[in-house]
């Protein structure tokens, strides 16, 4: 007889190497302290630094007044926001979306739990790349499935297509990409993600099981330099669209997002059906009401992206001048620079030292790298580099 008062689901969870190290960081390691002291310069989580944007907050406003007596009551997927979020995903993605073919999640974090647990079964196998977004793991051990990681290419940050098919089998259902990529800032080209659809085709061709793509892309509308966004969905119709608006808005506890399936995609009917059922038993993963009514103004802003690029250049191009190595991310607000040891954890913590907060490549499982976020202020920014000087000097007179 056991007396473990936890599941093994549970374990096999906390276990999971990004989850724990980030769920520590976060929590046990007096970073929530830590990140308030006078003088200490904040970049590793991608929380605002400074007060929303006033249309946020009169939008919210507006929409917590009750209209009527069921204001307040429970809430699927209300048809103005899923209007309103195909109109704006038309925009983004050159695809005729439609509502009826989005479903309201409760942020980014909720249209993948959802997108995992429609479409796979307990034991199926999902591929993913590295780095990858610290919870992949633990979303896919949380629904019963197998991760199955593979390396992005070192040099260019792009997808190895050579390892996805590589890793592939009779077992795989779903295959995640993120783009623009969080930590790296890659947007994936157009001829690879065609190259991709090609591969998938062949590969649920070849087994006769139809693989599934989830496309992660939260910052689908923070690209820079003119660059063009262009998603999987639009080259491979079996794709499932996860957004969250947490990102553009820069509102990441106010849990809204969705999950979208393409025009093109055979059967999204009944897969819709299924995306409903697992939101109602996994625990009613809709946003709240107030939420849905703000949508149609919410998609109406975004952050200041001419500050955020700006924020971008000043903080790449000081680095590179300081002697680190760094490329220039084409979206996101992440910059994902080579650590100048090969112990990053311990650059990191000389770093902290000096009270720079950042996060080490080993939460991403990349060691050797560092992520900093850009939604600190540039005040911040301007701050740090002095310090950012001094470590480097640190480590090459150690």
């Amino acid at each position: 007889m056991s007396d473990r008062p936890f599941s093994e689901r549970s374990a096999r969870i906390g276990a999971a190497a990004p989850f724990r190290m980030v769920f520590d960081f976060a929590r046990k390691s007096g970073y929530q302290e830590r990140r308030l002291e006078p003088g200490v310069l904040d970049f590793t989580f991608g929380d605002p630094h400074e007060m929303p944007l006033p249309d946020y907050v009169e939008a919210l406003r507006e929409a917590v007044v009750p209209r009527d007596e069921l204001w307040f009551a429970y809430k699927f997927s209300l048809v103005e926001a899923q209007e309103a979020a195909a109109q704006s995903l038309r925009r983004v993605v050159d695809l005729p979306w439609t509502a009826d073919r989005i479903r309201m999640t409760t942020g980014g974090f909720g249209a993948i739990t959802l997108a995992l647990k429609s479409v796979a079964d307990p034991g199926d196998e999902v591929v993913y790349s590295l780095p990858p977004w610290f919870l992949y793991e633990a979303l896919a051990l949380e629904a019963g499935l197998v991760p199955v990681k593979v390396r992005v290419d070192a040099q260019t940050f792009d997808l190895d297509l050579d390892a996805i098919a590589a890793a592939i089998t009779d077992r795989t259902r779903l295959v995640i990409v993120n783009s623009p990529n969080n930590p790296t800032g890659r947007i994936y080209p157009e001829s690879t993600l065609r190259a991709l659809a090609d591969l998938l085709e062949t590969a649920s061709a070849r087994h006769g099981r139809r693989i599934y793509l989830i496309s992660d892309e939260p910052y689908n509308r923070i690209v820079f330099d003119g660059a063009r966004f262009r998603s999987p969905a639009e080259f491979y119709p079996f794709t499932l669209l996860c957004y969250s608006y947490g990102k553009t808005l820069l509102a990441p506890g106010q849990r809204l997002g969705y999950l979208a399936l393409p025009p093109q995609m055979p059967d999204a009917v009944q897969l819709i059906d299924a995306v409903e059922s697992v939101q109602v038993a996994a625990g009613w993963l809709f946003p709240n009401a107030v939420m849905q009514y703000a949508v149609p103004r919410l998609e109406a802003l975004s952050l200041d992206l001419a500050h955020l690029q700006a924020k971008r250049d000043r903080m790449a191009g000081a680095l590179r001048e300081l002697g680190y190595d760094v490329a220039t991310p084409e979206g996101t607000f992440y910059l994902f620079p080579r650590s100048p040891l090969a112990d990053d954890e311990a650059f990191v913590e000389m770093l902290a030292r000096e009270g720079v907060l950042v996060m080490p490549g080993r939460l991403f499982e990349t060691p050797g790298y560092f992520r900093i976020c850009l939604t600190a202020t540039m005040e911040t920014i301007e701050a740090s580099l002095p310090r950012f000087a001094t470590v480097l000097a640190q480590t090459r007179s150690s």
